[in-house]
């Protein structure tokens, strides 16, 4: 439920009240509202910091995809190694991938795959901590928490909580991964959260899937905008919260409602949840969001692989290659990177089971866009895809190539807890294939 506007009376410094915005919800004394973080952008601004407007949506694949089967299939290998669906041509010559993505198979030229992505937690938590932070941490395979900050969380602390012209915040999350929150930077830099959590940092929840509720939402804005125009409450404000509010009963109310799109682009992507994510993804993006996180999941397939992959993966063809196509007609593609990446990849040997167990020594990527170069495969597997042949990429060159595409310097440094300056990447280079 909603309460942008309660009945608190604030006195200021001219002895003046106003109403308190964006108050209700709050967790304890001291959480920050919309307004608050506008002046923690602004004032990041102020300070000089870098402030490119590239965004990067990073598609997780929770439960480890085959990297055989998805982007790396070597049908050259013996039959219990290559992939179980076989491979389907791309438009690119010699490039082969997974024959359950032939969809993506038709832009190809538009993307990139990385066949040499490597680390060595085979767990599922502790993978996620390592690619999503770029720091391997054993314990989060038992539960234990996040310790270092997540890509997006560093970006919205580097640039600030939000888009200096639009209000939208820096950072927005569709559904929750392990590693991808602020750890101790702190809850202003935590993401904005479409599934119903956005109340810990900007006090707004939009629900992605239950209509009803977004429809009571929008109901709920055309009332204040009927109360405030009624009472002149504007008045007053000053002029962080008049940007909150403007950005809650309009830029916001248009961005998360992706019924606005143009029919033909609502029929290009479809009606998967996954699909209207990737959406509402690049709505977000073109709209000043820098990075946006999703996950879709069922991939840890440690049977019947062939038939689970037939099951799984044609939601996620069919919602990729539309937003690789919509950004690069949109002429975005110098502007949004799409990441898809999982935890680890899938043992080498198909098991007794005819599925694959838990192997980090290999796994893949897939990237679009970003201004980088695309149509290309990076890295090569041994002959039975188990680790790379040629040097392997890991989590570390990842986060360095993110760096590169949104503008923040290599050496980007962050105080801990403890006063003590942590570098955000440690160690790694953006990967040069890409960045040309």
């Amino acid at each position: 439920m909603f309460n942008l506007l309660s009945n608190r009376q604030v006195a200021q410094c001219d002895g003046t009240t106003r109403r308190d915005f964006l108050k209700a919800g709050v967790l304890g004394m001291g959480a920050l509202t919309l307004a608050d973080l506008l002046r923690i952008r602004a004032q990041a601004s102020e300070r000089g910091q870098q402030t490119r407007n590239t965004s990067v949506v990073w598609l997780w694949l929770g439960g480890g995809p085959t990297h055989v089967e998805t982007f790396d299939p070597k049908m050259s290998a013996p039959s219990e190694f290559r992939s179980t669906v076989g491979a389907v041509q791309t438009n690119v010559p010699g490039i082969e991938i997974g024959s359950v993505f032939p969809k993506m198979a038709r832009v190809a030229d538009k993307m990139a795959f990385v066949r040499s992505f490597a680390h060595t937690n085979s767990g599922h938590g502790g993978g996620t901590h390592w690619v999503m932070t770029g720091y391997n941490f054993p314990p989060a395979d038992n539960g234990q928490g996040q310790i270092k900050p997540g890509f997006g969380s560093i970006l919205a602390k580097h640039r600030g909580a939000n888009n200096v012209s639009t209000g939208l915040p820096t950072y927005v999350r569709m559904g929750g991964i392990l590693g991808d929150g602020p750890s101790w930077l702190g809850s202003a830099y935590a993401p904005f959260d479409t599934a119903g959590n956005a109340r810990n940092n900007m006090n707004l929840q939009v629900p992605m899937d239950r209509l009803n509720e977004r429809r009571d939402l929008l109901r709920t804005f055309d009332s204040i905008d009927r109360e405030v125009d009624r009472t002149g409450t504007m008045q007053g404000l000053d002029n962080f919260e008049q940007q909150a509010f403007e950005l809650l009963r309009g830029r916001a109310r248009e961005v998360f409602d992706v019924t606005r799109e143009d029919p033909r682009t609502l029929d290009m992507y479809g009606s998967s949840g996954i699909a209207r994510q990737m959406l509402m993804a690049r709505r977000l993006c073109e709209a000043g969001v820098g990075f946006v996180t999703m996950q879709y999941g069922g991939w840890d397939m440690h049977g019947n692989i062939a038939q689970s992959m037939r099951s799984t993966a044609p939601a996620l063809d069919h919602a990729v290659s539309a937003f690789v196509t919509d950004i690069y007609q949109r002429g975005l593609d110098n502007d949004i990177l799409l990441v898809i990446s999982g935890e680890f990849g899938r043992t080498p040997r198909v098991n007794g089971s005819m599925g694959r167990d838990h192997w980090a020594p290999l796994s893949t990527l897939a990237l679009a866009g970003g201004g980088l170069r695309m149509g290309q495969t990076v890295g090569e597997s041994n002959a039975r895809v188990e680790v790379p042949r040629t040097t392997p990429i890991t989590p570390h060159d990842l986060m360095a190539t993110v760096f590169h595409v949104l503008g923040m310097p290599r050496d980007l440094h962050f105080n801990d807890q403890s006063g003590r300056p942590v570098p955000m990447v440690n160690g790694g280079h953006a990967i040069r294939e890409l960045v040309g």
